[in-house]
């Protein structure tokens, strides 16, 4: 009788369990059976398994053949189990010392050829495996580098079950073919899941990405996108088509400042989940950008899919942007969805496999129309849509969502004069980038020692007891709040866009000026607060 023990990881959402993969051999007739609660593809591993074993050389031990995945309770899926459960089989076979691999990690699918081939989710698995206590792990060749962003842990990448037999057997380790040079991979198909990434992109380095001195005028409306970029705030751009909406939030990422090393582990993992992840760059580095259509489900906004839930557009928008154009043509449905994730930072979706909860802390930007013709607010355009026909559609934003949007930006048509280049050419992506930068670590400076990283994520108790504004400086805001133009959690959002106002105007807190921009942003009404090119400069 033989038995072999090794580890493999399962992954519930972004979330890793480590999973003890045991394999017991006792005498009788020859039959491979796997317990545990594998799902569809990871009970097909057995002839997996089987045909790679042989194919590498090594003998199918002929007895009654049990692996068992334990803890039994959780579900696993995926064919990220092959190597693992071969490891095993050939541990308890005694063609390789079992002691080698009991306290391995190993992740990986295997061709019947018995080549390793790359599966997703490597960075989540590998960091449960870490929290786990775990130092060694084994992974396919292609993901080595993904495997290797967890400090303190051990990785060994591998091409074949015969490269990984020749190293726990202390043998010469045999050469495997590489692709040809020039011609695609064929083991990276398995990273990227045809579909998965609609609508959604990695941005773009800002001096190669879309320049934001492109955009023509539209001085309040790029003061708001600033505001919106250092402290995180919730953008809505409402105005008639071609006033230059999709320009400004296309370059809203790039005034971003990038990921720092702890939320480029946290996008990199969502996107290797989701199957985004471009293969050759490991690490995600700037914020990712997700723009999906407005016929999108309420399932692909925040996650679905069958068996355990996989990331939508507000998890893969991970410390990024998520890009709602024509907003008011989204289901009411998809959009009310949004509204525990911008208040939580993250999403639980309940399906009968299971419970996923996923990070969801993205930078909403919404766009809209003002009526279905979209000139409704132009002078003398012949906007012929029924009062009753631009409420109803105005309504399909409903109060509960723009309640969680902190700006609101009316974006008036281009002058001549501006789009002529009459008015003087707007700031580069560069220039609005660098005021960025320095007020979120103003605001870094501010929160340290604090779970809050930016001002958006401070709790409203916390702005009315510890972070104050200057004296007198909210009694504009009390008035509003008397007449029923503020509600409390309007408040809070006011007093975190002043707080960001402060910080890019250098102001060691929020002054009446800075709660009057904060309050006109929010409610529209003008407060008398000049505007004008690099006005929080």
């Amino acid at each position: 009788m033989g038995f072999a023990r090794t580890c493999s990881v399962a992954l519930v959402g972004v979330e890793g369990v480590v999973v003890e993969v045991q394999a017991d051999l006792e005498p009788g007739v020859a039959a491979f059976t796997l317990v545990g609660l594998p799902d569809k593809s990871l009970s097909e591993s057995r002839d997996r398994v089987r045909a790679a074993v042989v194919n590498s050389g090594a003998e199918w031990p002929q007895k009654k053949l049990t692996v068992g995945l334990s803890p039994a309770s959780v579900p696993k899926g995926g064919s990220g189990f092959d190597l693992a459960v071969a490891a095993a089989v050939l541990g308890a076979a005694e063609r390789i010392d079992p002691r080698a691999i009991a306290d391995l990690v190993l992740i990986g699918e295997l061709g019947l050829d018995g080549r390793v081939r790359p599966v997703r989710g490597v960075l989540p698995a590998v960091l449960a495996a870490a929290d786990a206590g775990y130092s060694q792990v084994v992974v396919p060749e292609q993901t080595a580098g993904e495997a290797s962003l967890v400090p303190g842990v051990s990785v060994l990448g591998v091409r074949s079950l015969r490269q990984l037999i020749a190293v726990l057997a202390d043998e010469p380790v045999p050469d495997e073919e590489a692709a040809e040079e020039g011609r695609p991979d064929s083991m990276l198909a398995g990273l990227l899941v045809p579909g998965a990434g609609i609508g959604t992109g990695l941005a773009a380095d800002p001096a190669e990405g879309p320049d934001l001195a492109d955009v023509a005028g539209q001085h309040r409306a790029r003061l708001a996108l600033e505001i919106a970029a250092a402290g995180s705030h919730h953008l809505l751009l409402s105005g008639p088509p071609g006033a230059g909406k999709t320009m400004l939030a296309e370059r809203l990422p790039g005034i971003l400042p990038p990921l720092t090393r702890q939320e480029s582990l946290e996008v990199t993992a969502v996107h290797s989940v989701g199957g985004i992840l471009p293969p050759g760059e490991p690490l995600v580095r700037r914020a990712p950008y997700c723009a999906p259509h407005h016929s999108a489900t309420m399932q692909s906004l925040v996650g679905g899919g069958n068996g355990l839930p996989r990331p939508g557009a507000v998890s893969l928008a991970h410390r990024g942007v998520l890009f709602l154009d024509e907003a008011p043509e989204f289901s009411g449905k998809a959009l009310d969805a949004l509204r525990q994730p911008l208040e939580s930072g993250h999403v639980v979706i309940a399906r009968a496999a299971g419970v996923v909860r996923l990070p969801a802390r993205f930078l909403l930007a919404l766009a809209a129309n003002p009526c279905p013709c979209g000139r409704h607010t132009l002078y003398g355009a012949g906007c012929e849509c029924p009062a009753s026909v631009i409420r109803r559609y105005q309504a399909r934003l409903s109060g509960p969502l723009l309640d969680r949007v902190d700006l609101r930006v009316e974006v008036e048509p281009v002058t001549r004069a501006d789009l002529l280049g009459q008015g003087g050419r707007g700031e580069t992506t560069a220039t609005v980038a660098a005021r960025v930068h320095e007020a979120r670590a103003r605001a870094a400076a501010r929160l340290a020692g604090t779970p809050w990283r930016v001002n958006s994520e401070i709790p409203g108790h916390e702005l009315r007891t510890r972070y104050l504004a200057a004296p007198g400086a909210l009694a504009t805001a009390e008035r509003d709040i008397e007449r029923g133009l503020l509600t409390a959690r309007g408040l809070d959002r006011v007093l975190r866009v002043a707080w960001t106002v402060a910080d890019l105007t250098g102001h060691d807190r929020p002054d009446s000026q800075d709660i009057a921009l904060a309050l006109e942003l929010r409610t529209g009404v003008a407060r008398g607060v000049p505007v004008g090119a690099g006005e929080c400069a």
